[in-house]
């Protein structure tokens, strides 16, 4: 009798575990998969599809992802610079709110994410995905030594030796499988989860992390567990260095550059290709973007003068606060949910990842997080975004500031914020007003300054940029507070060196 009862015990524990298993399966099959495809420098005029009269390099599988998908035509990165963009794609929270307030990191140093805030990856992971990052981090880490298990320093532009072990690296913010490298200036030191595993020509970066990203989708295809997985792909190009594979180079006929464009477009028609031979297609969601506009390493003038215009128009470039600095390409593909050849003009911010995520699987942000981010889902299927945000806010590599809301955008800054021309310390800005007003709906390349003429405007929105600094968030919710308490909201002027010395000159002149 006892047997007989135990047995059926047995029974109806393998039932019980078996329906739970069945109801996690059919859960976990109704979360898409997702891919996010970060490139690093890529313009919005690089991109064929996106502007076709200005575009003279062939990015066939990105355009396709147009064709599949939908083109969001107003999207921005969260500055004009890699760091503090990747960092807003992660927490769903303007970089500036932590202690980066200009400029980018260049690793040996603890992680700019703290250990205890939520991330995309550690969100999607505790909701049942597999989650894995392959290929560029920038968001610091420390590096401890094998043997001294000390922490080694930086020392101008000294890699990190083989293997040496990363103790706050990806793994340690929520990803299950990271490969890659922190930042271009250590892109010679490969990392494999928290150890560096060697040392390689920076040419073989691209290829390495297209096959990666490439087995990576085969390996979940073999996975029985039944989990959807977050695949987040920053890419290292077309950034500097720009070292085309050989296979590559010469084949745009425009430079270099445009060479390294067209093998980052092929890096994306192989992950594309991917899913597609392991059936993934149909239940996952690709989003294509870029960190911050066209670096000028690349040749900009050059480019320009056969034909290419790497902005498509809008003013400036990397580090600035006009558009050409931050209004990136994105692409969104998603069958069966996301029309075809769609077109969606709605202003986002690469910060908005975190919530959108958040908004497809059905499942809260977690408190005190994704201060600053807001759902796209609605305008995925056609319907507006219903923001509690004001606006968006831009920032630039010096820690200038702009706020757009609607069709108006204002820059606190006389000039470009960031290496375009004039700077901030120009001398021919001495007579101009002391920021910017722009009415992007009939002046998108931002020419005709409105600061004198709308002051009202001007006033309206500075008051919400200082309402949402001051609240720790952009978003409605409760009080989050910044990570610092000084944060400057406008900047001084400096004087280059080369003005210093002819300020010197005049002295002198005076003096005699």
């Amino acid at each position: 009798m006892n047997t007989f009862i135990f047995f059926n015990k047995r029974i109806v524990f393998i039932l019980l575990m078996s329906a739970i298993w069945f109801s996690n399966a059919q859960t976990n099959s109704e979360k898409p998969n997702i891919v996010f495809i970060l490139c690093d420098d890529l313009g919005y005029g690089d991109v064929q599809s996106l502007a076709p009269e200005t575009s003279k390099i062939k990015t066939p599988h990105i355009d396709k992802l147009t064709e599949q998908g939908m083109v969001f035509t107003d999207a921005h990165s969260g500055s004009s610079v890699c760091t503090p963009t990747r960092y807003g794609i992660m927490t769903g929270r303007y970089s500036w709110r932590s202690k980066l307030q200009s400029g980018v990191v260049s690793g040996f140093a603890p992680d700019l994410i703290k250990e205890d805030r939520p991330t995309v990856g550690n969100f999607l992971g505790n909701q049942g995905y597999n989650t894995a990052i392959i290929g560029k981090w920038h968001l610091n880490f420390q590096y401890i030594d094998s043997i001294s298990k000390t922490t080694i320093r930086k020392k101008g532009r000294n890699l990190p030796p083989v293997g040496s072990t990363i103790p706050d690296g990806p793994i340690h913010r929520g990803f299950d499988y990271y490969h890659g490298f922190h930042h271009a200036g250590s892109m010679k030191a490969v990392i494999e989860n928290d150890k560096v595993i060697l040392h390689e020509d920076e040419i073989n970066m691209l290829p390495r992390l297209t096959s990666k990203s490439v087995a990576y989708i085969n390996d979940q295809a073999k996975n029985k567990d039944g989990k959807p997985f977050f695949l987040y792909v920053p890419l290292g190009s077309p950034h500097t260095p720009i070292l085309p594979s050989k296979e590559w180079q010469g084949k745009s006929g425009l430079g270099a550059y445009a060479d390294f464009v067209m093998q980052t477009d092929a890096t994306v028609g192989a992950i594309t290709k991917a899913l597609k031979d392991n059936g993934f297609s149909e239940n996952t969601l690709v989003i294509f973007s870029s960190d911050n506009g066209t670096s000028k390493a690349a040749n900009i003038k050059g480019l320009e003068k056969k034909g290419h215009i790497v902005s498509a128009g809008f003013r400036g470039s990397k580090s600035d606060l006009w558009d050409g600095g931050h209004r990136v390409p994105f692409i969104v593909r998603w069958p069966g949910k996301v029309e075809s050849g769609s077109v969606n003009h709605n202003l986002i911010c690469l910060t908005d990842v975190f919530a959108t995520f958040s908004d497809i699987i059905n499942v809260a942000v977690p408190s005190n997080s994704g201060e600053d981010s807001v759902s796209f889902l609605p305008a995925l299927k056609g319907h507006k975004i219903k923001s509690t945000r004001t606006g968006v806010i831009h920032h630039s590599i010096s820690g200038h500031f702009g706020y757009r809301q609607g069709k108006w955008k204002l820059l606190l800054a006389r000039g470009s914020g960031g290496w375009s021309s004039p700077q901030e310390d120009d001398t021919t800005l001495d007579n101009m007003p002391i920021a910017q007003l722009y009415d992007m709906e009939n002046d998108a390349a931002e020419t005709n300054n409105l600061y004198l003429e709308r002051p009202e405007i001007a006033e309206k929105l500075l008051q919400l940029l200082e309402n949402d600094i001051k609240n720790g968030r952009g978003t409605t919710g409760e009080f989050s507070q910044n990570d610092i308490d000084d944060i400057i909201l406008w900047k001084k002027r400096t004087v280059n060196r080369s003005q210093k010395a002819k300020n010197k000159m005049k002295k002198k002149k005076s003096k005699k």
